[in-house]
């Protein structure tokens, strides 16, 4: 074997582990993105699963709220049925308002508000709540990771080669970003 031979066939071994750890690193971010999507979703799902009780719980004191009480759940049931990570977004901010309304209007009611059950489900939404953003910062760095990778020079090169794609940011608009729900009185 001569030694350009040799040269040659240690450049191709340089690139083929190159395309291998350039390949793995864009399934490890993808992997991890897929991963903090999984747990915004657990948190969504906990969420999802509190409103029924906050409503029955609150239900017998607001019996003139009605259509605060139907808002919420008409949130919630667009909320469980969103399929993109945009579609998420939008309902999970009508659902925070819907909530916020709620909570604006359970002021209103001293009974409602010294009711230990919903005194328990006030303190499970906020700290779902906080799981919710704290699951939503984990991801959107995730997102970033991954989007970075895609769009930078050469990785680009591999991630349209394997079909790679980017993923979006999950938002709250400004003005649910705005006021949090308010959960304690």
């Amino acid at each position: 074997m001569n030694q350009q031979t040799l040269i040659l066939i240690i450049i191709i071994g340089i690139v083929v582990v190159w395309l291998v750890s350039m390949y793995n690193t864009l399934v490890s971010l993808k992997n991890r993105t897929d991963e903090a999507w999984s747990d915004i979703d657990v948190q969504l799902k906990r969420r999802y699963d509190l409103i029924p009780n906050l409503v029955e719980a609150v239900k017998g004191y607001m019996t003139h709220e009605r259509d605060t009480l139907e808002s919420v759940t008409r949130a919630r049931v667009a909320a469980m049925g969103a399929q993109s990570v945009e579609e998420h977004a939008k309902a999970e901010n009508m659902l925070t308002q819907a909530l916020k309304s709620v909570f604006a209007v359970a002021e209103q009611y001293p009974n409602l508000r010294a009711s230990e059950n919903f005194a328990k489900l006030q303190d499970e939404l906020s700290d779902t709540e906080n799981k919710i953003q704290a699951a939503r910062r984990f991801y959107n760095a995730n997102v970033r990771d991954l989007n970075t990778a895609i769009q930078n020079f050469p990785s680009n090169i591999i991630a349209s080669m394997f079909k790679f794609v980017g993923r979006q940011f999950f938002e709250l608009t400004e003005e649910a970003a705005k006021e949090p729900v308010k959960v304690s009185f």
